[in-house]
């Protein structure tokens, strides 16, 4: 028999919807005609509880699911927090994935993301090399929740055949993110700072670290085309990469951002902060074989989102 394939009639339910990924699908899916999505904000449905998952899935009669839900932050978040990432972040995936299990959901994409590879894996990192060595200490917490919402995406398909796959994307950055001071990742993080330093007419404008790693980005907007494209074509139990393929030092991501921005002030970098892993950029080769490839550079999507960014008083003071 056929699989069945997503198609505009059919319940999606995007789990996460207000957020950066969540959002992005969201956005994806109403321009190619989905009609049928099923949203519900936290408030309406907690993740972390099993008996309430459950019973969404069996009123819903759910047929896709993007799986994006998730508690997210960057360096200093994670650090903070390991032990609240690490258990709503596992949480949100057994209950959300065992519950398509029970009630025949016929295929869910779970997202993972490159920081849950090992801290010194080999560059560009390949899919392989998941669990192949100690983990980014400052990020285990998130990561463990994550390598085990992926592996039981991989033991279902592989022991009960239900479609669960996984994807593994790079950095992300774009409409919706988290512009906060202190928790937001590293993009929207400096982006905020050189918005301050420009309204407030500073001379300088500090960057964590040495500005000597190098950093894979990808478009939030792009994501959502190949997860479409996934949920339409990939049928394998393994994770699979999903980015850009090409990196840059975070030096040349704070030129950029000046440029973007239209921040006049000096950048100056501070190696007291943490750096994270020297390196990140994925290798895509899979990805690609399947016929995706990112459109968005980096330059552009910067200026797009500083543009949003202003457009939805992002960085008020929180």
């Amino acid at each position: 028999m056929a699989k069945k394939t997503i198609d505009p009639s059919s319940r999606v339910f995007v789990a996460g919807h207000r957020g950066l990924v969540g959002s992005a699908i969201v956005r994806k899916l109403q321009a190619d005609g989905y009609q049928n999505l099923v949203l519900r904000s936290r408030a309406e449905l907690d993740l972390c509880n099993q008996a309430a998952v459950n019973r969404f899935f069996q009123e819903e009669k759910i047929d896709y699911v993007f799986l994006a839900a998730a508690r997210v932050g960057g360096i200093h978040a994670n650090n903070s927090f390991q032990a609240d990432f690490l258990y709503e972040n596992l949480a949100i995936a057994i209950n959300v994935i065992h519950a398509a299990a029970e009630y025949k959901v016929e295929k869910l994409l779970f997202l993972g993301s490159s920081c849950i590879y090992p801290r010194l894996a080999p560059q560009p990192m390949q899919e392989s090399a998941l669990l192949t060595s100690a983990l980014e200490p400052t990020n285990e917490g998130y990561a463990l929740a994550k390598i085990a919402g992926l592996k039981l995406c991989e033991k279902y398909m592989k022991q009960y055949g239900n479609r669960f796959i996984s994807a593994m994307p790079t950095n992300l950055y774009g409409p919706n993110d988290n512009f906060h001071p202190e928790y937001s990742h590293v993009i929207p993080g400096m982006m905020r700072r050189f918005h301050e330093a420009k309204i407030q007419n500073l001379p300088e404008v500090g960057v964590w670290g040495t500005g000597t790693p190098k950093r894979e980005f990808l478009h939030v907007d792009d994501l959502a085309d190949g997860l479409l494209l996934l949920m339409q074509k990939y049928e394998e139990p393994e994770t699979i990469n999903i980015g850009t393929g090409h990196d840059g030092t975070i030096a040349e991501l704070a030129e950029l951002m000046k440029a973007a921005t239209g921040c006049p002030a000096k950048i100056v970098f501070d190696p007291a902060k943490p750096d994270g892993p020297p390196r990140k950029v994925l290798d895509v080769s899979r990805i690609q074989k399947l016929g995706w490839k990112s459109r968005i550079p980096l330059r552009d999507g910067l200026a797009l989102t500083y543009q949003w960014a202003l457009k939805n008083e992002a960085f008020k003071s929180l």
